[in-house]
């Protein structure tokens, strides 16, 4: 039987699974293009790398390979921009 919970559960799944998919690598590719991060959030992306570390972390230590999976990719595309922003602002 499809509960409320399966069904909000799926869609976070999925809706995270696309923001790190889609959305991360969509604002990796233009900030290359232009080779700078002007107009991105610093204090956002270096708060998301360090949320991504730590839910990888609990992942880990519960042994939760979704969590972990899941938060390990997050920490692969932030981690992308955050050396992005170390890169670009660096060249000014």
């Amino acid at each position: 039987m499809i509960t409320l919970v399966i069904v909000i559960g799926f869609l976070t799944t999925v809706l995270s699974i696309l923001v790190k998919v889609i959305g991360f690598p969509d604002q990796i590719r233009k900030n290359y293009k232009r080779k700078s991060t002007e107009g991105v959030s610093t204090t956002f992306y270096i708060l998301s790398f360090t949320v991504y570390i730590l839910w990888t972390i609990y992942g880990l230590l519960q042994k939760d390979w979704v969590v972990t999976l899941g938060q390990g990719l997050g920490i692969i595309t932030t981690g992308a921009i955050v050396y992005q922003i170390y890169v670009y602002r660096k060249r000014k």
